[in-house]
C-alpha cells in the first residue's frame, strides 16, 4: 500500500453513520429494528477494504510465510524469537498498524470503532502476534487516548503509534481477577507531594516482558476504588518477572510485574482519582468486542485452511471434501461465522453512530467514545462469548478435518487450537460475560429505567395466540421473524418469572442466569443475521447464487439457535419450578420456540459446496 493510499485510509476509514434516535444498548430485546438501520460488512468502504488487504498482506508476508519456513511457532522465552517479535512490532509501526486507535494529531490512523473492529478481525490471521499488537492498539493505548490529558497524550501516544514505545495494561492481581476492584496494589503520596509510591504485584501482563509504558491500576491510600497511573519501565522500584510458560500464544509476552515503592510522578495519574475502576470496565467493554472480532476472524481463517487441505487430501480415490462428514463441519463453521459477523458489525457501527450522536449533543470526542462503547455493554459481552466459542470450535474442527496432520506442529493447526483457548478467558471469562449481559440488561430495566422489559413482556400473550393460530402468515420472512421474536419473548418470559420467584436471590442462581444469557445471545445474533440477509437483498448487483447461500446460512443458524435456546429454556424452568407450574412454563416455552421446518443436512451441504468451490470462507 502506498503512503498516499495509507493517508487516504487514515482520513476515510470509519466515518460515522447517521444517528438513530432509538439507538440504545439492549434495545433489540424490546423493539423492532429495520434492515436499513443496520450496517453489514458488504457496506465496508473501499478504504476499509484497502486497510484490511494491507493487514492481510502483512500477516502473510511477515508471519505466515516465515512460520511455514521455520516449521515452528515463535516462543518469546527464546531470545532470538523475542527479537523477531520486537522486529514485527517495529514493522507494524512503520505501516501505521500500532496506531490504528490513536488520533491522527498524535501520529495514528484514528480509525472509528468499526474500522478497529475490522482490523481486529483481519489481524487474527497473524497468529499469536495478534495478541501482541492487540494489546498495543487497544488496552495498552486506549486509556491514554480516552482519559489522558494533553501533556500525557503528547508525551506517550506518538511513540506508541510508531511502535517506538511498547504499551501494556496491568489490572489483574493474584487475588483480584473478575473482582478487579479488590486489588491490593497501593499508591501513597510521597512526603514532598511530587510522586506516588506504588507497592504491589500484577499478573498476566501481555507485552510486559518488553513494554516501555504500563497502564497500572492501584488504590490511593484507603480509597474505595482504583485509580490509574502511567508507569514507565525505567521508574525506580519497578521490576519484571520471567516470561510465563503458557499453553498457547507463546509468541506473546506474558509476565508478572512488581512495585516496591515505585516512584511515579504525580503528573502520571491518569484521569481523576478513583476513576480507574470505571476506566477499566469501559476499556474492557471495547476489548470484548475486539476479542469477539478476533475469534470470528480466526474461525474464518481456520475454515479456509481446512478447506484447502480437504481439497488436497485424497481418500478412497477422491478428496475428503467430497464426504458428508467433512461438509457438515465446513457448512457449520461457515454458517456460524456468517451469523456472528452480522452481529459484530451491527454493534460496531452502532457504537460509531452513538459516538456521533453524543458529539453532536456536546460531549468531547473522548467522552463520546467512552460513553458510546459503554452504551453497548450488553452486546459487547454477547459478541465476546459467541466469538471466542466459535474460535475454539472452528480450530478444533479444523484439526479434525486435517486428521493426524492437524496434530502435527508443521501445519499450524495445533498452534491455532492452543492459541484460541485463551479467548474464552481474557477480557473477562465467558462465564462472567454471560452473567454481565443479563445483569446489565436487568439493571437498565430495574434501576435506570432505560428499557421497559415489563412492557415488552405484556405483548407475549398476543404473540402466543398467533402461534396457536392455523392461519398465521408464512409469507416472505414471517416464519423467521416469528423465530426471532419467539427467542426475545422466551427471554422476557423466563427472566420475568424467575425474577418474581427468586427475587434478590436470583443473582446467586448463576446457572439459571447463564441459561437466560444463552437465550439472550441467540435473540441478538438471529435478529442480526436475519436483518443482514434482508438488507443484502436490497443491495444492487447482488450475486444471486451467493445470496441464496447467505439466505440458507441464516436459515440454518435460526434452526440451530432454536435448539440451543430450547435446551436452555427447559433447563432454566426445571431449575426454579416444579409440578403444575413447571408443566405450564414448559408449554409456554415450547410454543414460543416452535420448531422450524427446514432440512438442516441439505442446507449444510449446499453451504459447504459453495465454500469448497471458492476454496475457503468467501462471505
Amino acid at each position: 500500500m502506498t503512503q498516499a493510499t495509507l493517508e487516504k485510509v487514515k482520513v476515510s476509514v470509519g466515518a460515522a453513520a447517521k444517528p438513530n434516535p432509538r439507538l440504545k444498548g439492549g434495545y433489540f430485546v424490546i423493539g423492532d429494528t429495520q434492515p436499513e438501520e443496520v450496517f453489514i460488512s458488504e457496506e465496508l468502504s473501499e478504504e476499509h477494504r484497502m486497510m484490511a488487504e494491507m493487514v492481510t498482506e502483512f500477516c502473510v508476508r511477515e508471519i505466515q510465510e516465515p512460520f511455514f519456513k521455520r516449521g515452528r511457532e515463535l516462543v518469546v522465552t527464546n531470545p532470538a524469537d523475542r527479537e523477531e517479535v520486537l522486529a514485527l512490532l517495529k514493522k507494524s509501526g512503520e505501516l501505521g498498524l500500532c496506531g490504528v486507535s490513536i488520533p491522527e494529531q498524535y501520529g495514528g490512523m484514528g480509525l472509528s470503532f468499526k474500522g478497529n473492529t475490522l482490523f481486529s478481525k483481519v489481524m487474527a490471521s497473524g497468529f499469536s502476534f495478534a495478541t501482541t499488537l492487540g494489546a498495543q492498539t487497544s488496552i495498552g493505548s486506549l486509556p491514554i487516548v480516552y482519559y489522558g490529558n494533553k501533556a500525557q497524550k503528547e508525551k506517550y501516544l506518538p511513540g506508541i503509534a510508531t511502535g517506538e514505545l511498547v504499551a501494556a495494561y496491568a489490572l489483574t492481581e493474584p487475588g483480584a481477577g473478575s473482582d478487579a476492584n479488590s486489588g491490593k496494589t497501593s499508591a501513597t503520596l510521597s512526603p514532598d507531594g511530587s510522586h506516588y509510591l506504588l507497592n504491589g504485584q500484577k499478573i498476566w501482563i501481555t507485552n510486559g516482558g518488553f513494554a516501555d509504558v504500563f497502564i497500572v491500576f492501584a488504590k490511593i491510600d484507603q480509597d474505595d476504588k482504583l485509580s490509574a497511573f502511567i508507569v514507565e519501565r525505567n521508574f525506580e522500584g519497578f521490576s519484571v518477572g520471567p516470561e510465563e510458560k503458557k499453553m498457547g500464544i507463546k509468541g506473546s509476552s506474558t509476565v508478572q510485574i512488581y512495585f516496591d515503592h515505585c516512584r511515579v510522578p504525580v503528573e502520571n495519574l491518569l484521569g481523576e482519582r478513583q476513576e480507574g475502576f470505571r476506566m477499566a470496565l469501559n476499556i474492557l467493554n471495547g476489548g470484548r468486542i475486539k476479542a469477539g472480532a478476533g475469534g470470528i476472524g480466526g474461525a474464518q481463517f481456520s475454515l479456509t485452511k481446512a478447506v484447502e487441505y480437504a481439497l488436497e487430501r485424497q481418500q478412497f480415490g477422491q478428496p475428503i471434501a467430497d464426504f458428508g462428514a467433512i461438509q457438515y463441519k465446513v457448512g457449520d463453521i461457515a454458517m456460524q461465522a456468517f451469523a456472528n459477523e452480522a452481529a459484530l458489525f451491527r454493534t460496531a457501527d452502532n457504537i460509531d453512530r452513538k459516538e456521533a450522536e453524543l458529539v453532536a449533543a456536546g460531549l468531547s470526542e473522548s467522552e463520546a467514545k467512552v460513553n458510546a462503547i459503554r452504551e453497548f455493554a450488553v452486546e459487547a459481552s454477547i459478541i465476546k462469548v459467541k466469538g471466542s466459542e466459535l474460535a475454539c470450535y472452528a480450530t478444533d474442527e479444523a484439526i479434525q478435518i486435517y486428521g493426524g496432520m492437524g496434530y502435527a506442529q508443521e501445519t499450524g493447526m495445533e498452534m491455532g487450537y492452543r492459541d484460541a483457548r485463551i479467548t474464552k478467558i481474557y477480557e473477562g471469562t465467558n462465564e462472567v460475560n454471560r452473567l454481565l449481559s443479563v445483569g446489565e440488561l436487568t439493571k437498565r430495566a430495574m434501576v435506570s429505567k432505560e428499557l421497559d422489559l415489563a412492557g415488552a413482556g405484556k405483548k407475549i400473550p398476543a404473540f402466543l395466540l398467533r402461534q396457536l393460530s392455523p392461519f398465521r402468515s408464512r409469507a416472505g420472512y414471517a416464519e423467521e421473524e416469528r423465530i426471532v421474536q419467539g427467542l426475545k419473548n422466551t427471554f422476557l418470559f423466563l427472566s420475568g418469572m424467575a425474577g418474581k420467584k427468586l427475587g434478590r436471590k436470583m443473582i446467586e442462581e448463576q446457572e439459571i442466569v447463564m441459561n437466560l444469557s444463552a437465550i439472550l445471545a441467540e435473540a441478538y445474533v438471529t435478529e442480526s443475521v436475519l436483518l443482514k440477509v434482508k438488507k443484502l437483498e436490497t443491495l444492487p448487483g447482488a450475486d444471486k447464487a451467493k445470496l441464496d447461500i447467505q439466505r440458507q446460512m441464516m436459515q440454518l443458524y435460526l434452526y440451530e439457535a432454536l435448539a440451543q435456546a430450547r435446551k436452555a429454556a427447559l433447563e432454566a424452568i426445571a431449575s426454579f419450578t416444579t409440578g403444575r407450574q413447571k408443566r405450564t412454563y414448559t408449554r409456554v416455552a415450547n410454543t414460543l420456540l416452535k420448531p422450524y421446518d427446514i432440512n438442516p443436512k441439505a442446507l449444510r451441504r449446499n453451504i459447504a459446496g459453495f465454500v469448497i468451490e471458492k476454496r475457503g470462507y468467501c462471505f
